[in-house]
């Protein structure tokens, strides 16, 4: 309300001006302190004397009741007359009234956030109040009151009760939203009318910061109907709902619902250029992680439509429950979520390895925080440090390694080809050596799909390290059971595209996207790790499994989505800028070389490949040949030599913007060096440090010696 007041000359003007703050000012001040001190009187209370406060209103309550049964019984507004020779018996019943409702469970709800149940409870704690008087009266003659007075005093307890607590709720929460109620508060739209929905829609009927308008659901039998006092409107009339009853979110209230029509639900949503926000799936709802109420973004997982088969426990278990497991690079984002995965599956001992420090504490503490019962070893280590690798597979006596440390940042790599080649290269052939060398019964090898027809350092130098897993794992006398999996990119990960776009949403930046045809095969890291501990329990002797990733996604579509999801118009709010191709990066990735001689496994979402191998006579000098290139750090030679091991490379044409490479010479096909010639079946023509052929086969005998 605006005051205006009186004044004269000049002072008119500022008088009115203060005269139209000052008295809002002044309400604002004493409703945010009576709101606060409400707030700290109850916080001050302990459970037990709120309800002992409760139950002097409901006795109050009872003395009303059964003062107004007897006014209706003799009809008088007065019935003093009439009530005293029933004194000691309405002093009983005040007596027993409580002792039934504290029976009965009626102090157990938080009365801020009781729902209609509680009429329940109290029906049955006044029918059982009234009921024990009933049937001491039956027994004892002197303890009868009329019977209509009974019954008069039944339901007026019952409404008073009622009434008593449902005002008492409203009172509290308005108190407790005094202190926001300047605040404008978050228009919701629910889409969903199911149970989950109706459960949202009463938890934040309490809440002063959200305000829920309607209910949206695809079933037309719901239309039109209204639930928790919301209209329910057909998806179809959102754009016009949005003219009439203006929102600010839509909340998909659907846990139940598979990744696939959530993902087309969203995909529909996205023209309303709104903030789109779930609640948990039901498996965090049953397990009790979560409440229904819990709000939160739209998992990115969700736009991928993605179904995660159920894994095969007996496949979880095989190489982890009861065994000594030890994860490389157990600080990455594959490695600690491997780490994760095997906490779960009981290992007799899980031992950490990992280079930097930060991270394997990070993981460390994490792990010691969430299975306190977990035997974890940490140990600080280099993949190329062969003493201090074998020292600890012998101390902790592994039976099982995933290697999952490497370099995967292609850029980087491209721009530091040794360190790389080092790191993933001669890294995975000392870790496979100690293997072998120590005794382990399992070794999975964690590839990549940059290792099919790479374009780049990072993919040829994993696709080496298959090559080495695939050559030692058929050697004679090696007991060590060898498994390499290859899948695509992880969402969250380390260097992945998605954080890097949230980060730029969320700060207004232009979010910057190397090719609009970009594609590329994500999968959730917790999914991924599963997979391959089932993939590496059905391994033998080197096989590559192939992890199902589902269809590739467009970056430039995935942009748009997490953009429009966040409530923004892409090109107004937030716009896209188109880069260009980062040095060894490709358009698409691939995840099978051939996709005709992939096999199926018992797994639905594994497949094994069948791919080229080299004898390890011909792949050795190969490889020493490589290492020796890599020490002198000469990018043209590494080239060659990555190109004699993996034919198929092919160096991607974008230029390098690393100053440390800008005195390179241009890429040449070296003179007189030939490639490895492969036909998968044993048989290789390789040219090996000359340009003659020589033909050979593996002969499965020969000892392993490492540079």
């Amino acid at each position: 309300m605006k005051v205006a007041l009186k004044s004269h000359g000049s002072q008119s003007t500022h008088n009115e001006r203060y005269g139209i703050y000052t008295v809002p000012m002044t309400q604002n001040w004493l409703i945010n302190n009576l709101g606060t001190a409400f707030q700290s009187v109850a916080a001050s209370l302990s459970r037990p004397q709120k309800r002992l406060i409760l139950l002097s209103l409901d006795t109050a309550v009872f003395l009303v009741a059964i003062y107004g049964a007897f006014g209706l019984r003799f009809s008088d507004l007065l019935p003093i007359q009439q009530t005293w020779p029933y004194l000691w018996l309405i002093l009983l019943l005040i007596v027993i009234k409580p002792l039934v409702f504290l029976v009965t469970g009626m102090y157990r709800p938080v009365l801020r956030y009781a729902g209609l149940e509680f009429l329940l409870t109290s029906t049955k704690a006044v029918l059982f109040s009234s009921g024990a008087f009933v049937l001491l009266a039956y027994f004892f003659e002197f303890l009868q009151l009329p019977r209509s007075v009974l019954l008069n005093d039944a339901i007026l307890t019952l409404l008073l009760v009622v009434g008593v607590r449902l005002s008492l709720r409203w009172l509290v929460n308005t108190l407790i939203g005094l202190p926001r109620q300047n605040q404008t508060p978050e228009r919701i739209v629910i889409y969903g009318a199911g149970s989950a929905g109706s459960q949202l829609a009463q938890s934040l009927s309490h809440h002063p910061s959200y305000q829920p308008v309607a209910f949206v659901d695809d079933d037309p039998s719901l239309a039109n109907q209204n639930i928790q006092g919301l209209p329910v409107y057909s998806p179809s009339t959102l754009p016009r709902l949005q003219l009439q009853k203006p929102f600010d979110t839509i909340l998909l209230a659907m846990p139940s619902l598979d990744r696939i029509r959530k993902r087309q639900i969203l995909e529909g949503l996205q023209f309303l250029s709104l903030p789109v926000k779930t609640v948990p799936c039901i498996g965090e709802i049953l397990s009790g992680q979560v409440s229904i109420s819990e709000i939160r973004n739209i998992d990115i997982a969700d736009l991928l439509g993605r179904e995660e088969v159920i894994p095969d426990p007996e496949l979880l278990r095989m190489n982890i429950t009861g065994k000594t497991v030890l994860v490389t690079g157990a600080g990455g984002s594959i490695g600690s979520e491997l780490c994760r995965q095997i906490a779960q599956q009981q290992p007799k001992r899980l031992v950490l390895y990992e280079l930097g420090e930060f991270a394997l504490y990070s993981i460390d503490m994490e792990l010691a925080e969430a299975y306190p019962t977990l035997k974890c070893v940490a140990c600080l280590g280099s993949v190329n440090d062969e003493p201090r690798l074998a020292g600890v597979l012998t101390q902790y006596q592994v039976d099982t390694i995933y290697h999952a440390a490497a370099y995967k940042h292609v850029p980087l790599v491209e721009a530091n080809p040794a360190p790389g080649i080092i790191n993933n290269v001669v890294g995975t052939w000392t870790t496979v050596r100690c293997a072998i060398d120590c005794g382990v019964a399992n070794f999975v090898l964690i590839s990549t799909d940059k290792a099919v027809r790479p374009t780049n350092i990072m993919g040829a130098s994993k696709r080496v390290a298959e090559l080495i897993v695939q050559a030692l794992a058929e050697r004679s006398g090696i007991s060590t059971r060898f498994t390499i999996v290859r899948f695509g990119n992880v969402l969250d990960s380390s260097g992945s595209v998605v954080p890097r776009f949230r980060k730029q949403i969320a700060e207004g930046q232009t979010i910057t996207v190397t090719h609009p045809e970009m594609t590329r095969y994500f999968m959730s890291i917790p999914e991924a790790a599963r997979l391959v501990i089932q993939a590496g329990a059905m391994g033998k002797r080197g096989e590559i499994f192939l992890l199902d990733m589902g269809e590739p996604v467009r970056i430039y579509d995935l942009a748009l989505q997490m953009i429009q999801l966040s409530g923004l118009v892409p090109g107004k709010d937030i716009d896209i800028k188109i880069t260009g191709l980062r040095p060894g990066e490709k358009l698409h990735e691939e995840l099978l070389v051939d996709s005709a001689k992939a096999r199926p496994t018992q797994h639905p979402k594994i497949f094994c490949a069948q791919e080229a191998k080299i004898h390890w006579e011909f792949l050795q000098p190969l490889l020493e040949a490589l290492v020796q290139k890599t020490r002198t750090d000469d990018l043209v030679a590494i080239r060659a030599e990555l190109q004699r091991l993996v034919p198929e490379y092919q160096p991607s044409s974008v230029g390098f913007r690393s100053p440390r490479l800008t005195s390179r010479s241009p890429l040449e096909e070296p003179k007189g060096i030939g490639a490895a010639k492969l036909n998968g079946s044993g048989k290789n023509e390789a040219t090996v440090l000359s340009s003659l052929p020589v033909e050979g086969r593996g002969a499965g005998n020969d000892s392993v010696t490492l540079p």
